[in-house]
């Protein structure tokens, strides 16, 4: 009876956890308010990646550091040669297709940029909080390059954290149901 009301705290502990934990908001950028700072303004990105893919050693960064759903943003995609050191000076097509739970949607052309002082830069605006996956695609020497980059706007919704909990708890209520069930028939089976 003891473990039975202690299992069931601790479920109904983890339980409230999952509902009620949130991710903490940032207020300030390099203690300036991140509210008074601009897409243009010199606050630093929200991602920042760098990898090396081909002939080609890119970086790709997401404004602002803290997106949110229906703000104006930029993606700046640096793609410099390996071995001469001179940027790409060819066009990018930049698109974007939101991450779900039962795979990813369409993707969806956010604009084709020529690079500008060798840095390529495409404007985006999300309607929809969540995960999204930027897709840059180019060709250099007759060789297609795609390359994809994670981009969050706004706050995940929590409804993937209940869901999983919820089921967590389910799977465990039955596991126990059938558990006891094996005992009672075992015990009924001997004299």
């Amino acid at each position: 009876m003891y473990f039975r009301k202690s299992a069931a705290l601790i479920v109904a502990v983890i339980f409230g956890l999952i509902l009620f934990a949130g991710a903490a908001q940032a207020h300030h950028v390099l203690g300036r308010p991140a509210y008074s700072l601009g897409e243009d303004s010199n606050t630093p990105p929200g991602t920042e990646v760098e990898v090396q893919v081909g002939a080609f050693a890119i970086s790709y960064m997401a404004f602002p550091a803290f997106p949110q759903p229906g703000e104006r943003g930029r993606l700046n995609v640096y793609a410099a040669h390996l071995k001469e050191g001179h940027p790409f000076a060819g066009e990018m097509a930049f698109k974007v297709r939101k991450q779900g739970w039962f795979g990813d949607s369409r993707e969806h052309l956010l604009g084709t940029q020529r690079p500008d002082d060798g840095v390529h830069r495409q404007g985006y605006a999300l309607d929809q909080a969540g995960n999204y996956m930027v897709v840059v695609e180019f060709e250099a020497e007759h060789e297609p390059y795609r390359l994809e980059f994670p981009l969050q706007v706004g706050q995940p919704s929590r409804l993937p954290a209940i869901a999983m909990g919820t089921a967590i708890f389910v799977v465990l209520a039955i596991a126990a149901m059938l558990l006891r069930r094996r005992r009672r028939a075992r015990g009924q089976a001997r004299p």
